[in-house]
């Protein structure tokens, strides 16, 4: 159990702490987006299907609004959450139960009484001028 506590834990500081890191790597920085970037092909593509501007509300403009301010407090919690409930079910998902394993029987090993060695012959396919 504190296994999986400290893995949602973790999970949660790392969703939250990532999104900045990542958008400043791709290029979403507050100063503006970054010469050469990821985010500046992102802009020109959405400014060339747009028609000359990038609009509101778009993920480009979006992203930018996130990488210059940062996420609201809502945001923060609720990536937290998420990063929080991964981080349980990855810390959980290793967990299983071994047991020693039996003791070979020498009973086992033999076949019963009434249980045949051999499978019946089988009757041999007919062809099509067996048929006719």
């Amino acid at each position: 159990m504190l296994k999986r506590a400290a893995a949602a834990a973790i999970g949660g500081a790392l969703a939250v702490g990532s999104v900045p890191v990542v958008l400043n790597v791709v290029g979403f920085t507050g100063a503006g987006i970054a010469a050469s970037s990821l985010a500046a092909k992102m802009m020109s593509a959405a400014a060339i299907a747009n028609g000359g501007g990038v609009a509101a509300g778009s993920l480009v403009a979006t992203l930018q609004s996130v990488g210059a301010a940062g996420l609201s407090t809502s945001s923060n919690i609720l990536l937290g959450c998420v990063g929080s409930a991964f981080g349980a079910w990855l810390g959980g998902s290793k967990e299983t139960t071994t047991s020693p394993p039996d003791e070979p029987n020498a009973e086992e090993d033999q076949p019963g009484e009434n249980v045949p060695q051999d499978e019946p012959p089988k009757p041999p396919l007919r062809s099509e001028d067996d048929e006719k």
